[in-house]
């Protein structure tokens, strides 16, 4: 299946089609999909979920999806990485900072449903949708607080719609607020080893690892390590050097980098850099 990779923190995107431009695929973003006009299908994991104009759709890089359109459809598209948030934290208010856009798109209760709000809802996320498509080509749109806030209020708009439908759910309980925290803090090393974790969600730390295992699948440092390499190769495949892939990620030295991704990989950073960098 094909995967869809953006090195970029946020894009924004429009276009019309008539037939969609990609097969069934998963993705290393966060997506918001918004329709304008057109009608059709939403395929996402197992769910299909018909879609028509004012409908959206919020996808996260666990998901699968692909979109069947029966009438052209005009799509407004927000991408963000994870990055997008965890670097503008100090730019969030309070009252947003325990419902973290991430584990909005991560919560599968509202991936198995067509999404609707209330008129007036429905009528600032149309106008802020519209916004941020007709800024997508100014160059400081990465780095306009405005253009955070315009996305911020996109989630500030799905909090207050969740809000009734979803009184009991406490996200730090679930466990895809794990899975988020780590992808948020993998650059930080200390805020994922173990005994941060198991203090952070209140699991304890002689348990941590087989709750881990029996939740997501593979034992946590097996996680932890290929979703580092993940990430590496992509910066490689980006250009970036030995010496800044090493600093973002918290290691030592290049040479501390060049061993862990030996060990885990099989081949050298040099070797994979030649073989993968455009």
């Amino acid at each position: 299946m094909k995967k869809l990779r953006q090195f970029d923190a946020l894009v924004i995107e429009e276009f019309v089609k008539e037939q969609f431009h990609q097969p069934s695929h998963s993705q290393t973003y966060y997506e918001i999909v918004y329709i304008f006009t057109g009608s059709g299908k939403h395929y996402l994991n197992s769910s299909i979920v018909d879609y028509r104009a004012n409908d959206w759709f919020l996808i996260s890089p666990e998901d699968t999806h692909y979109l069947e359109i029966r009438r052209k459809t005009h799509f407004g598209v927000i991408k963000f990485t994870d990055s997008y948030f965890s670097e503008r934290k100090h730019l969030m208010p309070d009252s947003l900072l325990k419902f973290q856009p991430e584990m909005m798109m991560r919560n599968k209760a509202f991936k198995e449903m067509r999404l609707t709000m209330d008129r007036l809802s429905q009528m600032n996320l149309h106008r802020t949708i519209k916004t941020l498509v007709d800024s997508r080509e100014s160059r400081e749109m990465l780095s306009s607080p405005f253009t955070f806030y315009q996305v911020l209020s996109l989630f500030a708009l799905f909090q207050q719609q969740w809000g009734g439908m979803n009184n009991a759910y406490t996200w730090n309980d679930d466990k895809q607020a794990l899975i988020s925290f780590i992808h948020q803090h993998i650059y930080e090393p200390e805020k994922i080893q173990v005994k941060h974790l198991a203090l952070t969600f209140n699991i304890s730390q002689n348990y941590f690892g087989k709750y881990f295992k029996n939740n997501y699948g593979l034992p946590f440092r097996e996680y932890i390590d290929k979703y580092r390499i993940k990430l590496i190769e992509g910066r490689v495949a980006a250009g970036l050097t030995l010496r800044q892939i090493a600093d973002e990620f918290g290691f030592t030295d290049e040479s501390h980098l060049s061993n862990y991704f030996k060990k885990r990989t099989a081949t050298t950073f040099r070797t994979y850099k030649k073989k993968h960098q455009a």
